[in-house]
């Protein structure tokens, strides 16, 4: 009987490539169906969230959607396995698409039904105001990625600083979270009365005078967020820099961290 032929052995270069394609086939598996990273661009969720803070976004929290895989591929229909956010989570969701698309955090305010109208800087949540108790100001660090108007600066310990009014809100059922006042604005303090449409949140950032949320229509805010457009849920931070590392420069990786930030939740 014939000898059958041996198998011809994979070579090293097919080997790596199939290695390549299944890390990325995992990778893209749990960065769409299980948790994706984030990092914080802007000052809208301040005191909860620096600029140069990084976390953790759970995905299955509230379904998913095209919007949970990466770029929005339309491969999703409608949303699966889904569920409301609650009061007070803190949410990643897909913009409108005008000016541009792309990932934004806030907390979630508003649920589908409700109503909800700014008063003198206070939120009015279904005609009951939700308590807001003046606490100790928030300062942070003036840093490369963080500078604040003259009108807000200060020193402490010698160093400059940016200070803000700070208060404690607290929303029905208990929870609690900080947000700052920077002064009264016309247009972010005194709003017209907002429903809720069914299939959409509220949402708004914890800096009340520096965030383009929900009070706000497109181009200059969010408006209603749809639940398909909702990401995941943030749950913990993992890195946090102040700006003033440099890659090359590995020695200063260190010195830019800000340590005491790393492994807070929400």
């Amino acid at each position: 009987m014939a000898k059958s032929a041996p198998a011809t052995p994979r070579s090293e270069a097919s080997e790596t490539l199939r290695f390549l394609l299944t890390l990325a086939l995992i990778v893209l598996i749990v960065r769409s169906f299980v948790f994706a990273p984030y990092s914080i661009p802007s000052e809208s969720m301040l005191p909860r969230l620096f600029i140069g803070d990084y976390l953790f976004v759970t995905k299955w929290n509230y379904g998913f959607s095209r919007w949970s895989l990466p770029w929005g591929w339309p491969l999703i229909p409608g949303r699966v396995l889904p569920h409301t956010p609650e009061r007070g989570d803190v949410v990643v969701f897909r913009s409108p698409p005008a000016p541009d698309e792309h990932d934004v955090i806030k907390r979630v305010i508003g649920l589908p039904g409700d109503t909800i109208q700014v008063r003198r800087g206070q939120v009015i949540l279904n005609g009951v105001a939700i308590p807001k108790a003046r606490v100790a100001d928030f300062v942070i660090p003036v840093t490369p990625n963080y500078h604040c108007d003259a009108q807000y600066q200060d020193t402490d310990a010698g160093r400059p600083v940016c200070r803000y009014r700070r208060y404690r809100e607290t929303l029905p059922g208990g929870r609690s979270y900080d947000v700052l006042d920077r002064g009264y604005f016309a247009d972010r303090d005194d709003t017209d009365l907002y429903t809720v449409p069914a299939g959409n949140v509220f949402l708004m950032g914890d800096n009340r005078d520096d965030s383009a949320d929900s009070r706000f229509a497109p181009p200059a805010g969010m408006g209603y967020v749809p639940l398909e457009r909702i990401e995941g849920k943030a749950q913990v931070s993992f890195f946090s820099t102040d700006g003033s590392a440099s890659w090359v420069k590995p020695w200063t990786w260190a010195s830019a961290a800000r340590w005491s930030r790393i492994g807070e939740g929400f």
